[in-house]
């Protein structure tokens, strides 16, 4: 029989926990000095008095008004929630005072807690921090005889409770862990970690968000976990010779790079199969890291592609992403909460450079999510644009960035040619994994009335050394 779970009151955690903490057991949340701890405790105990349970906080360091404090900052309501403050009581005014430490006699602090516990029978209590709890006591002894203890009067009382600690508490309370949480926090990021749980838990390193609007987890993308059978039908880009050169169009469930340096047409190319898309009744999401929305339409519209009517009909998403306002795991699960919700069968990320300097993360980490988001994509049917700009307008072609070009089952390539002292466009398939294609090169323009694709450029040589020429 399935035990229900009991909610966290963060739902991207429930998530990772496949519907949150196994009741009656007891769990460490560890991480250094700022990962959380504290209001990811706050908020356990509030989303249980959502519930009609009672909730105890117990506090070794901070005030209860401080605890409410810091609770207010995050939009979690602490007017429900029982507080006990295990430091001593300081001597009255006036009175003699022998320390500034507030440090107590074991049996009275743990009377004060064993009194607590009896007259509420709370059914989530939290230790924090568990650190100070070991400072309180006079030995390690104690504490861990103590914390024994406790965990296994809880438990008998049908309580879930939430011990805090830093990370250097491991030894003392893998005793009576039944699960373990680690928060860690850089300069940049949060993440959140479940390397033991009673049951099986969503593995992987999570992103975590604290803000004015409260806690959010981002679970991390596991691509084999999501999986479903698809037609692999092609895409047609709507222009005759483009999908002569890809041998009728790319297939749906495939990764499509295009590659080439900037103004030379990638983003307005790519918009022609969401254009055609759109005609057979299918929805596309452009996110945009290196062009605003409204820059993006009013191009579009210059060249007669019918973005703004797209968006209306439901057809196209714009999401322009803020520099450095999500992490590569908020940004993966904002992906898969629109393809989930939405049935969204086009997804263009442009472009991989403004993804990689816009996202707050570690580079090697950035380009492993999308990766990960680039196969659970495919996994699903959903067909895949990146769009790779060059760091040169012209000179020797590097078809893609570092870690993408395995990824890619096609590559298109836009560039800029100079031939006889004018400047011109190509377009040309560089990789096409399930089929034969055109190994030709064509011009490329962009019009008043959109792309225009022409003829093979059969006299052209010299095009991918940077040094293009015609052949005499």
């Amino acid at each position: 029989m399935a035990v229900e779970r009991q909610s966290t009151g963060v739902r991207g955690f429930d998530i990772v926990l496949n519907g949150g903490l196994i009741p009656n057991r007891s769990y460490v949340l560890h991480g250094e000095a700022g990962t959380g701890k504290t209001v990811l405790g706050l908020r356990f105990l509030e989303a249980g008095t959502e519930r009609d349970q009672t909730g105890l906080f117990v506090h070794c360091s901070e005030t209860a008004d401080e605890l409410r404090e810091k609770a207010n900052a995050v939009d979690i309501d602490a007017d429900a929630l029982s507080f006990l403050d295990l430091r001593a009581e300081q001597a009255e005014s006036g009175g003699e005072r022998n320390t500034f430490a507030g440090n107590a006699d074991d049996d009275e602090l743990v009377g004060r807690l064993a009194d607590r516990i009896d007259s509420l029978s709370p059914d989530r209590v939290v230790i924090d921090s568990s650190t100070r709890l070991r400072d309180l006591l006079s030995s390690r002894e104690r504490f861990r005889e103590e914390v024994i203890g406790l965990a296994r009067y809880l438990k008998e009382d049908g309580t879930t409770v939430l011990f805090t600690g830093r990370t250097a508490l491991n030894d003392d309370l893998s005793v009576v862990d039944d699960g373990r949480i680690e928060l860690q926090r850089t300069d940049r990021t949060r993440t959140l970690l479940v390397p033991k749980f009673p049951k099986n838990v969503r593995k992987g390193r999570h992103g975590m968000r604290i803000s004015d609007d409260g806690i959010a987890v981002f679970p991390a993308l596991d691509p084999t976990v999501h999986d479903r059978d698809f037609n692999p039908v092609q895409l047609s880009s709507g222009i005759p010779q483009v999908d002569q050169l890809l041998d009728g169009g790319i297939e749906r469930g495939t990764v499509t790079v295009l590659s080439g340096p900037t103004g030379v047409g990638k983003t307005t190319f790519g918009t022609q199969f969401m254009k055609e898309a759109a005609g057979r009744g299918k929805r596309s999401v452009i996110y945009m890291f290196e062009e605003s929305t409204e820059t993006f339409r009013e191009r579009s519209r210059a060249i007669n592609v019918p973005v703004a009517e797209m968006q209306d009909e439901g057809r196209l998403h714009l999401v322009e992403v803020e520099p450095v306002k999500r992490s590569a795991v908020e940004f993966v699960d904002m992906v898969r909460r629109e393809v989930e919700t939405n049935e969204t069968d086009i997804v263009m990320i442009d472009g991989i450079e403004g993804y990689t300097l816009s996202l707050c993360d570690e580079r090697q980490n950035l380009v492993e999510r999308l990766q990960a988001l680039c196969r659970y994509l495919k996994n699903n049917g959903i067909t895949v644009i990146l769009v790779s700009e060059h760091d040169s307008m012209t000179g020797q072609v590097k078809a893609t960035g570092k870690g993408i070009s395995y990824l890619a089952d096609n590559i298109v390539l836009l560039q800029h040619l100079e031939v006889s002292g004018e400047m011109r466009k190509s377009i040309s398939v560089l990789k096409k994994r399930t089929s034969d294609y055109e190994h030709l090169l064509r011009e490329f323009e962009i019009t008043e009335n959109g792309v225009r694709v022409g003829e093979p450029m059969e006299d052209l040589q010299g095009v991918l050394t940077g040094m293009p020429r015609l052949d005499d």
